[in-house]
């Protein structure tokens, strides 16, 4: 009864977190290439409902993102290049990837680790696209993990798979038969998942859950090859009327006291103003201290980007200094006009 008691309550949580993600084409500022065109998509019979499920054959390479745990522990995006066989699914292959000493381990960057439990294989990998939920169906090794692990799976599947275009739900299935929770400390999945359930989840000191909002922010960490890489963090704060400039504001304060990630921005920028409009979020910050000619870093600018995004759905953002978008960063990118939220996120290594 405990163990139930402590999972509803952990569910009313997730419930109320709201992080969309714009899946606008990419501008090539996470990865080294950009993703290839896939070919037109072709239709396979969805033998759990009937339904018709797009598959997306490729030819050649093209890069997909999965979301696997870092070193400190962390669930993180990482973009990895495939070779997809013309009858293969690119989901499914980015399952695959996410398999503990699977077939394809020695393609994932050091320092990060697949969730899913060694041995596990998708039995099946359906999309009903008027739901726009995907049903991924697992076989029995899936279960076969510890109580830490349990949320980190849930959030990694959950993550990876909402990042596909035409893909907004998932639903865990074992052997054929759908999940109502997870198999070993009893984790809720009522119903479908989706972003809303946040990603390594935090609540600010002294916030009441019950009356909160949820801000997802991207901040920054260093790989063991000395690479720098984003990581987003479910924040649980004061509940607000603003949450873009909510999250900008928690952007600025920073990691946690006991986060082993890393500042974006200093701490004396403020938010000067907020507007979202046909799409677009243009964000105001003030620094007394910035000149004009000065660049500013690109870590701070792309994690402005990616946090926007995640929590308005806005397609693009208008980053604005004291007033002026004629902003260049420290790679020489202008920021000049709104710029887009990249299809994929850290173009690691390995």
């Amino acid at each position: 009864m405990m163990r139930r008691t402590q999972w509803m309550r952990r569910s009313l949580l997730a419930g109320g977190m709201v992080a969309v993600l714009a899946t606008a084409s990419g501008c090539g500022l996470f990865s080294e290439q950009t993703s290839r065109q896939i070919d037109p998509p072709q239709t396979i019979e969805d033998p759990l409902s009937g339904d018709q499920a797009t598959a997306a054959p490729v030819e050649g390479g093209t890069e997909l993102t999965v979301f696997l745990k870092d070193a400190n522990g962390y669930i993180a995006p990482v973009t990895l290049q495939a070779a997809l066989k013309p009858d293969e699914r690119i989901e499914q292959r980015a399952l695959e990837m996410m398999v503990e000493n699977g077939a394809y381990a020695d393609q994932l960057p050091a320092g990060f680790s697949p969730v899913l439990p060694q041995g596990t294989e998708v039995l099946t990998f359906n999309v009903i696209q008027e739901q726009r939920k995907a049903i991924v169906d697992f076989t029995s090794p899936f279960l076969d993990y510890n109580v830490p692990d349990e949320r980190k799976i849930v959030e990694a599947l959950t993550w990876t798979l909402t990042g596909f275009p035409g893909i907004e739900q998932v639903e865990i299935w074992n052997e054929g038969e759908r999940l109502d929770e997870m198999p070993v400390d009893g984790m809720p999945l009522a119903g479908p998942l989706s972003r809303k359930m946040g990603i390594n989840l935090e609540i600010a000191e002294g916030v009441n859950y019950a009356r909160s909002t949820p801000v997802t922010l991207y901040f920054s960490a260093i790989t063991e090859e000395d690479e720098q890489y984003y990581v987003p963090v479910t924040r649980l704060i004061e509940r607000s009327s603003e949450p873009a400039k909510a999250a900008i504001e928690q952007l600025i304060a920073g990691p946690g006291p006991f986060s082993k990630l890393h500042a974006v921005m200093t701490e004396d920028i403020e938010v000067s103003g907020l507007d979202i409009a046909d799409g677009v979020v243009t964000v105001d910050l003030k620094d007394e201290m910035f000149s004009a000619e000065q660049k500013l870093p690109s870590e701070m600018l792309q994690a402005v980007v990616l946090s926007l995004t995640e929590n308005t759905g806005a397609k693009q953002v208008q980053i604005q200094l004291n007033g002026s978008s004629d902003l260049k960063d420290t790679d020489n990118r202008s920021y000049s006009e709104p710029v887009d939220r990249p299809t994929h996120v850290n173009g690691l290594k390995f």
